[in-house]
């Protein structure tokens, strides 16, 4: 049986590595580096102090942001509307109640909102989970690659490595 090699997709995709550091303009984060996970189906932010309010009858969530890892260096506070609040299950298999904003995420050069859930994810490698719901507004995962969209300079990165 014949492979076929001819792709679907379409000629405004982006291709991305398994890894890419992204930036947060709606809430001031810069860089944060984020693993590119096809597997996830919603995006997910490290959020801490958690905290859900009202503004004018609507629903609003109030976090703050860790953006380097094993740091508490350049916290920024953010808050949004809530957009939903989900069960989501783990890849450890746990389910939890999790608030769900639309985020603005930069990626290559390229801006889309994203569903993101807000979580905890100390024991997670990366601060930032970039899920298929948001790659497929055009970006294809090249699962052998890193980085395409470029690094921060040295310092920034040191500050992501808790140096």
């Amino acid at each position: 049986m014949a492979v076929s090699t001819h792709s679907s997709t379409t000629h405004s995709s982006t291709v991305a590595g398994w890894r890419e550091w992204v930036r947060l303009p709606q809430v001031r984060v810069d860089w944060v580096k984020a693993k590119l996970d096809t597997g996830a189906r919603t995006s997910a932010l490290h959020a801490f102090h958690v905290e859900d309010f009202e503004r004018d009858g609507v629903p609003w969530v109030r976090f703050s942001i860790h953006p380097w890892q094993r740091s508490a260096a350049d916290q920024s506070w953010a808050e949004l509307p809530v957009h939903d609040r989900r069960l989501i299950r783990s890849s450890t298999g746990h389910q939890q109640e999790r608030y769900v904003v639309l985020m603005d995420v930069s990626l290559l050069g390229r801006t889309v909102t994203a569903e993101m859930t807000l979580s905890r994810r100390d024991q997670m490698g990366f601060r930032m989970l970039i899920g298929r719901e948001a790659l497929r507004q055009g970006f294809l995962v090249d699962p052998g690659r890193s980085y395409l969209g470029g690094r921060p300079e040295r310092e920034v990165r040191r500050r992501n490595r808790g140096r």
